[in-house]
């Protein structure tokens, strides 16, 4: 990096152990032509061939969730390289956290982000639009949330680089298991982190998030009797059983709050499976089920659900005499998040996804600004044609930085 920020470098401390021997150095293939050299703008930032290399790096490495391990110690040593100070957290086997700072692992302003993917994994490509003149980069994390990552790490570089902001002001976080739970940023509160701001990135496509929908997690695990299918009255079926259920649950979901500001509650399923054959009356079946809270609470959510589910197999355990559909609720959920989106110059959003914030605990002793912000749309993340373009990118670090000078103005 930039000789100015290599000399602030402390010494690096790790909490967790880690190998960077499996850590892949910057890509030494040359830029395509069509990525950076045919931007529309002659004038284009210095740090965006930087950036370009970075966001690559990233997404090349495939990092579903729970494979977070080649990511997070390619990005330990890129950091390190860099001149941050890096502190790795285990938060189970071959996955950890990392922090990164110049000294003060409790700077005012905290720029966060999440280097785990959803599956499957699609490997990155580039593809340059001459009509247009634009370069569009696609790729499993390309949007979500790669693109925030190393947009927010070449903001703090330009600052620090630039002397606009102090060195000891800044630190950056990027956790694992966001898309399945948020388990990398809830162990993260061990470390007791105190900022004044923190920046959240996701997909908010250039703009800033006002709140986002709550989330409520659960699955649903029907009991049945195998039998010959040529007689299945000698059995009980699961998949009868998680059919009814599931159809009781979609009626209720029409009855759940909603809001002005975040429409209406939404109920997905998500994965549903079960039997073995066809010709076998199903054993076991189960359904993953996400709700997007748009008013009240998850305890509310979930007496409605709870009682809907019950009254749609009572049949069957009258009969059964016995428990016939378990209800296993992933956490508590949570409610609607209302995020601070007090900059000028930003357009705002409000959002259906969750997020880590909710996850992150306040330790700051006062009320602490939290902003929602990010490269590129969700509409496209979590499908096989994620992507955004370059000139996004190179936007962000600068919507970063605005917003990093703003948090440290107060």
């Amino acid at each position: 990096m930039r000789s100015q920020v290599l000399l602030l470098a402390l010494a690096i401390t790790t909490s967790a152990p880690y190998s960077t021997a499996a850590a892949e150095p910057l890509s030494q293939r040359p830029l395509q032509a069509s990525s950076i050299d045919k931007l529309k703008s002659t004038e284009a930032p210095t740090y965006t061939d930087e950036l370009f290399k970075l966001h690559r790096n990233l997404v090349e490495l495939e990092s579903i969730s729970g494979n977070e391990y080649s990511v997070g110690t390619w990005l330990v040593s890129h950091l390190q390289h860099e001149g941050y100070t890096v502190e790795t957290q285990e938060v189970s086997k071959d996955r950890f956290n990392v922090l990164a700072h110049f000294g003060n692992r409790h700077a005012k302003t905290l720029l966060t982000s999440h280097i785990d993917t959803v599956p499957p994994f699609y490997p990155y490509e580039t593809h340059h639009n001459a009509s247009l003149n634009t370069t569009t980069i696609s790729g499993r994390g390309s949007v979500d949330a790669k693109a925030s990552v190393a947009a927010q790490i070449t903001a703090v570089n330009n600052l620090i680089s630039s002397d606009r902001v102090p060195a000891y002001a800044l630190s950056l976080l990027f956790v694992v298991g966001e898309e399945t739970g948020g388990d990398g940023m809830r162990a993260a509160n061990e470390l007791h982190l105190a900022p004044d701001t923190v920046i959240f990135g996701e997909p908010t496509e250039g703009k800033l998030a006002d709140g986002h929908k709550g989330h409520l997690g659960f699955t649903l695990h029907a009991k049945g009797k195998a039998a010959h299918s040529g007689y299945p009255w000698l059995g009980r079926s699961a998949n009868e059983v998680l059919v009814k259920a599931l159809a009781a649950l979609m009626q209720v979901a029409k009855h759940l709050p909603s809001s002005e500001k975040y429409g209406s509650t939404t109920v997905n399923l998500g994965r549903v499976e079960g039997g073995v054959a066809a010709n076998v009356v199903a054993e076991t079946a189960s359904a993953k089920i996400a709700v997007r809270l748009a008013a009240g609470t998850p305890a509310e959510s979930r007496v409605k659900i709870t009682d809907a589910l019950r009254a749609a197999v009572a049949e069957y355990e009258q009969d059964a005499g016995e428990e016939v559909l378990e209800i296993e609720w992933s956490s508590e959920g949570y409610g609607p998040v209302g995020i601070d989106a007090d900059v000028a110059g930003f357009e705002t959003i409000t959002v259906n996804y969750g997020t880590d914030i909710p996850n992150f605990k306040n330790f700051a002793g006062k009320k602490q600004k939290r902003y929602l912000y990010g490269p590129g749309s969700i509409l496209v993340a979590h499908s096989d044609h994620e992507a955004l373009v370059l000139e996004e990118l190179v936007q962000a670090v600068e919507d970063y930085e605005r917003l990093v000078l703003h948090s440290l103005a107060k």
